[in-house]
């Protein structure tokens, strides 16, 4: 730094000084505010000061603009500690335009959707996308992307490839490390990207993991997981350090049973996360905004349930100018009238007032997006490829569960054709499931069973299918799977619904196949009509939610089992298995 930006930066700090202590007149005051104060845990009757950016200090200051707000509760801007934004479906820009009204003022987000289709081109998008937008958009480097060796995705990133994006402003660590078998074991590709990250925050994804396991996991630093689902996991996870991101997005939902795990001794290692939340859900239900209104709902004190959303997660990143009111931090700020609703009626962003009643007072912007387009590399398939011989009639089946992305692993009988192949029929509700290599590299498709879907007269094509996004589609009949999967070759990534040899309803995705380049009110209305054309046409119940249960049956990350373009993966033994029960 030069010797003038010196001397500015003090003289900026003079300013500071000379403002708090009352000699200079600030730029804004905010009058008669119940302040939370997220250090004591108390509400503090005062007034707040504000000057370029930054909070000045609370007590009776002078101010060029005074807003008075007849004592409502001022608390900082909420975080989300761990989020994808292409789970949205929508752009980052329009994300924000959304979720800022909503009180969230920070996200840590993980590229790794786009990064395994896109590679460091996706995850540079991201960043360009948010860096204009009124939202602190942070990064975590996506660890693994693949998320495993075991799937075929359109990019591999290594340590040289993450550590070109390692010293960016907006990054903050390496994202969650989702390949924990080969962490225990201590492969050295992963031990590769620990060590680049060595003193940076590192993320977890440990769903299950206890006892010595869980100590290897960490031993190499990795101090967040966001996967518990029991008070138990939770409690372990606390006990050795580690940061406890409880979890409410669209598929899976684990506050309502953690919260309970929240009290005095373990309330600042808790936080809160979307992970993957669905535009409907956000439109209709909240974000961050959401997990703190349940929270309090359900007991939790409110000042305790605004510390996970706000300071807590500050702490755990090392984001030291937010997630509180006090002299120095940024006035990002929230403004509500009760702890009931905890409905968001303004936020101000860096002193600004940006958003109003849910309305955005901003303007966002969107970025050429062409050179992470036209992701869908294969051509239109056949339906007799997705034909399934087995050597039985007894065969390994994906349960599902409504309300979670952990699957069961099943045996059930099942019903052959004359032929030998797996037949639809309608006493038994057991569908086919096929994972077709997108990225141009394999042509592979794996195909499997799924109970508990319920699906009948058609399938459902989506090119989301987490984590390495290849298409995955799911119905009762092969004629109808392979017009759903060729309607996404055309439409080069989205959603589709077939029935009766034709298309029903569809939603483009054009951004990496994971994104719509609409307003997410637009995507949301696209997704409410194909959510009713699968109750009303494929019988699928409304306890299901077709799409993202769909996305997450290829995650091979999350017991027991799933479906990849190599064939089934048994996530327990971390291995290969027939479909078959020999």
């Amino acid at each position: 730094m030069s010797s003038s930006n010196n001397l500015e930066k003090i003289l900026r700090m003079k300013k500071r000084a000379e403002l708090a202590a009352g000699k200079r007149t600030c730029s804004l005051v905010l009058k008669n505010c119940k302040i939370i104060n997220v250090f004591s845990g108390k509400i503090i009757e005062s007034n707040l000061a504000i000057d370029n950016g930054k909070i000045i200090g609370i007590g009776n200051y002078e101010g060029d603009t005074v807003v008075d707000l007849n004592w409502k509760y001022v608390a900082p801007g909420l975080i989300d500690a761990h989020m994808h934004m292409e789970s949205t479906l929508v752009t980052p820009d329009q994300m924000a335009r959304i979720i800022v009204p909503r009180g969230t003022t920070t996200v840590i987000a993980d590229p790794h959707e786009i990064a395994n289709v896109s590679g460091i081109a996706g995850i540079q998008y991201m960043i360009d996308s948010i860096d204009d937008a009124q939202l602190n958009g942070f990064f975590m480097l996506p660890s693994c992307v693949p998320a495993t060796p075991f799937e075929n995705s359109g990019y591999r990133l290594d340590k040289d490839a993450l550590s070109t994006l390692q010293n960016h402003p907006m990054v903050l660590g390496l994202g969650e490390v989702m390949d924990y078998p080969s962490v225990i074991d201590g492969k050295i590709d992963i031990l590769e990207k620990l060590e680049m990250a060595d003193r940076m925050i590192v993320d977890g994804h440990g769903p299950a993991l206890s006892g010595k396991q869980l100590n290897a996991y960490m031993i190499n630093g990795i101090r967040t997981d966001h996967e518990c689902t029991t008070i138990e996991e939770m409690e372990e996870r606390i006990g050795l350090g580690m940061y406890v991101a409880i979890r409410e997005g669209t598929a899976a939902k684990n506050l309502d049973s953690l919260i309970k795990g929240v009290n005095n001794h373990t309330k600042f290692q808790c936080m809160f996360c979307t992970d993957d939340k669905h535009p409907e859900d956000i439109l209709s239900n909240g974000h961050i905004d959401y997990n703190v209104r349940r929270a309090i709902a359900l007991g939790t004190d409110p000042i305790t349930a605004i510390q996970m959303a706000t300071i807590n997660p500050a702490r755990c990143y090392n984001l030291r100018d937010i997630g509180a009111i006090a002299p120095g931090y940024d006035a990002d700020l929230i403004v509500f009238d009760n702890f009931e609703k905890f409905e968001i009626l303004e936020v101000y962003k860096k002193g600004y007032l940006v958003a109003k009643n849910k309305e955005a007072l901003f303007k966002t912007k969107k970025i050429a997006s062409e050179h992470v387009q036209g992701t869908v590399k294969i051509s239109p398939i056949r339906p007799d490829q997705l034909k399934l011989p087995l050597e039985s009639d007894v065969a390994h089946v994906i349960r599902i569960s409504p309300g979670s992305i952990v699957t069961e692993h099943v045996i059930r009988r099942i019903y052959l054709d004359a032929e030998g192949y797996f037949e639809s029929n309608r006493h038994l509700d057991i569908s086919k499931i096929a994972v077709i290599e997108r990225h141009g590299k394999t042509k592979n498709i794996g195909i499997g069973l799924v109970e508990n879907f319920h699906i009948k007269n058609g399938a459902i094509a989506t090119t989301i299918s987490h984590d390495s996004h290849n298409i995955i589609v799911i119905g009762d009949n092969d004629n109808d799977m392979a017009i759903a999967v060729n309607e996404i070759v055309r439409l080069q990534g989205g959603i589709t619904i077939a029935s009766g040899g034709e298309i029903k309803g569809l939603l483009p995705l054009p951004i990496a196949g994971l994104m719509s380049t609409e307003s997410m009110e637009s995507v949301s209305e696209n997704l409410s009509k194909l959510r009713d054309i699968a109750i009303e046409t494929l019988s699928i119940p409304s306890t299901v939610e077709p799409f993202m249960t769909l996305s997450f049956l290829a995650l091979p990350v999350i017991p027991e089992l799933k479906i990849t373009d190599n064939g089934y993966f048994d996530v327990s033994n971390f291995s290969f298995i027939s479909v078959s029960e020999k």
